[in-house]
């Protein structure tokens, strides 16, 4: 399967792997029990037992809900453990659709490279070239697409500005929730998002490395796929990436709300909401084609397969994007980034490859051994449980372990 130019007229486990979804508690509920495929056997068996005691676990720790699907070759696994609504107490299933935030990067990043593909983007031409109005003067010369993508463009965060409750970010004690209900059905403009992000005070100098994660980086690409596609960012990701992967659950949301079976989403943010509150309902335009895709975890999987596999973007696509630089992520920890995908390992364990992502009140995380063999993708329906101690950062809770014990036993069994 490869991608060509969008098709429409003109008219967005290891420790790594552990805080990929990280901070999020909940109420308790019911458990739904996990179910298993296999066409036929394979040499690294999946156990059941084992990954139906770990995702209850995470549930008993403290997540309302959560659900997943692990692969081996030919082998399925998929769970669920927990309340997709903790006054109802319907319980989650393994097929239902999540925002899966941050994730959506990578999908956007192939797009990107699918145009690279076809010479239409350089991945080491300026952005200002593309784009002179959103990244102008010298800025826009030094900041190439590639810093784009591997976020080491120095280009500030949004986020703090657009939500004024989130300003003292990453002072969490001083931050509180308040933007959030603010802005539930707010549609917010992306030229203006990126404006604030590029009139922002740098974070580095262009290139240089560690990097700082923005979302403003992906809001520029989507403008860029835009600019030389002559369709929506949207458009051309769910054409070009989507349906060529053979997705049936996963696109892009036309308005508040999750279309399809899903769960609610709770969101503590560190212990200053209390209890949770939902944010299922909530207008994703604050991050738009940088992290506001829908799916599942079977979706998922299938997707990074097929990149890992070379069937998404080329060969020489796919070593770009594993040719990683450091980047301080947002929970302030410096991780390696390559291109919209990043590694996953644990100690003396083969590299595994994908990414997580978080939103208002939900996480996903998911990742795919290099070779393809092996996979995991996990969702679960809360967000930031854990509070904050005395020096101001989250203190260590429950939930932590109970997930690096699912992704251990999901990935190495």
């Amino acid at each position: 399967m490869r991608a060509r130019a969008c098709r429409t007229p003109p008219g967005g486990a290891g420790r790594q792997a552990a805080r990929a979804l990280s901070s999020g508690a909940g109420r308790p509920g019911r458990s739904s029990p996990g179910t298993r495929e296999r066409t036929h056997d394979v040499k690294n068996a999946l156990d059941p037992a084992a990954l139906e005691a770990a995702l209850e676990n995470v549930h008993r720790a403290g997540v309302p809900g959560l659900f997943a699907e692990v692969r081996d070759g030919d082998e399925v696994w998929r769970g669920a453990a927990g309340v997709a609504d903790v006054t109802t107490g319907r319980p989650v299933t393994a097929d239902m659709r999540h925002r899966v935030g941050s994730v959506t990067k990578t999908f956007t990043a192939a797009a990107v490279l699918q145009q690279v593909e076809e010479g239409r983007i350089g991945l080491d031409t300026p952005v200002g070239r593309y784009l002179p109005a959103l990244v102008p003067g010298e800025r826009g010369d030094a900041i190439t697409v590639r810093m784009l993508l591997n976020h080491t463009s120095g280009l500030a965060e949004y986020l703090p500005y657009a939500y004024p409750s989130l300003k003292p970010y990453p002072a969490l004690a001083d931050t509180g929730p308040e933007s959030l209900d603010e802005h539930r059905f707010t549609r917010f403009d992306p030229l203006e998002l990126i404006a604030t992000g590029v009139t922002a005070p740098a974070f580095g100098a262009p290139g240089g490395t560690p990097g700082v994660y923005s979302n403003t980086n992906y809001l520029l690409l989507a403008q860029l796929l835009e600019r030389v596609t002559g369709t929506t960012a949207e458009r051309c990701i769910t054409e070009n990436v989507v349906e060529r992967a053979g997705l049936r659950d996963t696109g892009f949301p036309e308005g508040p709300y999750v279309d399809g079976p899903h769960s609610r989403l709770y969101e503590m943010w560190f212990g200053m909401i209390d209890p949770p509150r939902d944010y299922s309902v909530f207008d994703m335009s604050w991050v738009g084609p940088s992290a506001s895709l829908i799916s599942t975890v079977s979706d998922l999987n299938r997707f990074y397969r097929l990149l890992l596999a070379g069937e998404v973007v080329g060969p020489s696509s796919l070593a770009e994007m594993r040719r990683t630089v450091p980047v301080v992520s947002q929970e302030l920890r410096t991780v390696d980034y390559g291109l919209g995908l990043h590694p996953m390992e644990g100690p003396g364990q083969g590299a595994f490859w994908g990414h997580g992502g978080t939103v208002w009140g939900g996480g996903t995380l998911a990742m795919t051994r290099a070779d393809g063999g092996r996979q995991l993708a996990v969702a679960v329906n809360a967000q930031r449980w854990n509070r904050l101690g005395s020096s101001g950062m989250p203190e260590p809770h429950p939930v932590d372990g109970a997930l690096a014990a699912l992704y251990r036993v999901a990935m190495y069994g």
